[in-house]
């Protein structure tokens, strides 16, 4: 009996200090940063909380009928042959024109007014703490390497989740970037991974911030956070708005469709562009995860003119076909004349010419 015991408290021990040292998992907000969060409109009862109430249902007949879809899998879930990509060109001066670069999923470049910014730069290979195990990017390799980028100016980064926060990914990026801008807790990971803290600006939702010549907003999404079992929602999500002198742009994040979308428009749209998530979706999590068709309702909502659906093609994590999310999206915009630009890994889109990606490239 103490035997047994002796190890299931061996066993507890072995599991508290892996999840408390596992740098993948990153590191929960202090008991000082959580008391400062007592300020926002959005922690309740030490956690983060939607706007718009959102349920995220982990009953048991729906978990089960999640796994099982999972293990079934879906034979056009992924592309059959890697992704061609565009080799990413690293110019020496930047152009005047704004300039949003597309890396997969919800990575990308912008460039505007002599600044470049990362934004949620998942470069890994797997979104997932172990990634041998988690599901591979489509293009294997991206159309650049981390230590051939130039000085990043700054890095934004949506919430805390594996497909946006990418611990290797940050250990390379740390010493090429100069500002970090998160929302209200996603610092802490940061700092544990070796990010100085004067470095790091944490921001609520309708925070505004003036850097550098740029206009910075930290808006609202519909979402959750969390890395491990324990830390379910101690951080915030959000969306980004970006203004400089030539040009706005709106970053979605992952978000589920819901009224910030329109505030968010009413108060600083319109947008030369919007990058709209549009992938990984499901009924049973829709509220989370907004479904093509609400992404371009969005985009009219936040008051956009020119559409850049992101969140797809770079992994499967949902149960529909790979190119489902473009071609719905594009059909709805079609119907709703909805420009769309949709750019290849490594493309480029530029702000203010007539020549947008428009090519079908996934087929």
């Amino acid at each position: 009996m103490m035997a047994v015991l002796f190890t299931i408290i061996v066993f507890l021990l072995f599991v508290y200090f892996f999840m408390n040292g596992y740098p993948d998992f990153g590191r929960r907000p202090s008991k000082q940063k959580r008391e400062s969060f007592q300020n926002s409109f959005q922690f309740k009862h030490d956690h983060f909380v939607n706007e718009t109430p959102t349920v995220m249902d982990t009953s048991l007949s729906t978990t089960l009928s999640i796994a099982k879809d999972f293990i079934k899998g879906n034979p056009m879930g992924r592309p059959d042959q890697p992704l061609k990509m565009v080799k990413l060109k690293v110019q020496d001066g930047l152009e005047k024109n704004t300039r949003i670069t597309w890396f997969g999923h919800s990575a990308l470049m912008l460039e505007m007014d002599g600044k470049r910014i990362l934004l949620d730069p998942m470069f890994g290979q797997a979104p997932s703490p172990f990634p041998m195990f988690g599901g591979k990017r489509y293009s294997k390799i991206l159309p650049f390497t981390i230590e051939d980028l130039p000085f990043i100016d700054a890095v934004f980064f949506s919430h805390d989740h594996y497909d946006h926060l990418d611990y290797r990914s940050i250990k390379k990026l740390k010493e090429k970037a100069g500002r970090f801008f998160v929302p209200l807790g996603v610092g802490s990971h940061l700092e544990s991974w070796g990010v100085e803290s004067g470095r790091i600006s944490e921001h609520d939702w309708w925070d505004e911030i003036e850097w550098e010549g740029l206009h910075l907003v930290c808006t609202p999404a519909r979402h959750f956070s969390g890395r491990s079992l324990m830390d379910r929602n101690t951080t915030l999500w959000c969306s980004w708005v970006i203004k400089g002198k030539q040009s706005k742009i709106f970053f979605s994040g992952d978000s589920g469709y819901g009224p910030h979308f329109k505030n968010i428009g009413d108060r600083y749209g319109p947008f030369d562009a919007a990058m709209m998530e549009c992938g990984q979706y499901d009924d049973r999590w829709s509220e989370i995860h907004m479904m093509p068709e609400e992404t371009v309702q969005a985009f009219i909502d936040v008051k956009g003119d020119l559409l850049i659906p992101i969140h797809w093609s770079a992994f499967t994590l949902a149960l529909h076909d790979w190119t489902d999310p473009i071609e719905r999206v594009t059909k709805e915009a079609g119907k709703r004349n909805v420009p769309v630009a949709a750019p290849q890994i490594g493309e480029a889109v530029i702000i203010g010419t007539e020549n947008y990606p428009q090519r079908v490239w996934w087929k």
